[in-house]
């Protein structure tokens, strides 16, 4: 019996996490038990999500299935494709440098700026009033 090869990696954006599974197959995406089409709807976050299996040249010959936690769409989209790269560089070393190149492995850092007192959002002012 052949045993079930599996490569995991850790995907982040914003506040959202996505534990992502990667596994000989041919080319299935299922996001928290749905199809990711599915579950994202946008076609941009789902071309997005395709670019570094494109890049790479193994869209139909991997299966992922991920499990995505907190944030908002974009971000777990964003999420789910950092994931995937990282996963990607589990299973060939060499795809290390074509991912980084394209900025795929990078974890975006940017996250939503705390509100301060006295203003409506971050930086967002009350409106002023001369009179």
């Amino acid at each position: 019996m052949a045993e079930k090869v599996l490569y995991y990696a850790t995907g982040k954006r914003k506040e959202a996490v996505a534990k992502v599974w990667l596994t000989p197959g041919e080319g299935k995406i299922i996001v928290n038990g749905k199809d990711f089409r599915e579950y994202f709807g946008r076609d941009s976050l789902t071309t997005m999500i395709l670019e570094p299996l494109k890049l790479t040249g193994v869209d139909s010959s991997y299966d992922v299935i991920a499990t995505l936690k907190g944030g908002g769409v974009s971000g777990q989209a964003g999420a789910l494709r950092h994931g995937i790269s990282r996963a990607l560089v589990e299973i060939n070393k060499e795809f290390r440098l074509l991912l980084k190149k394209e900025g795929f492995l990078t974890r975006d850092s940017r996250e939503k700026e705390r509100k301060k007192y006295g203003l409506k959002k971050a930086r967002k002012r009350p409106q002023y009033s001369k009179r």
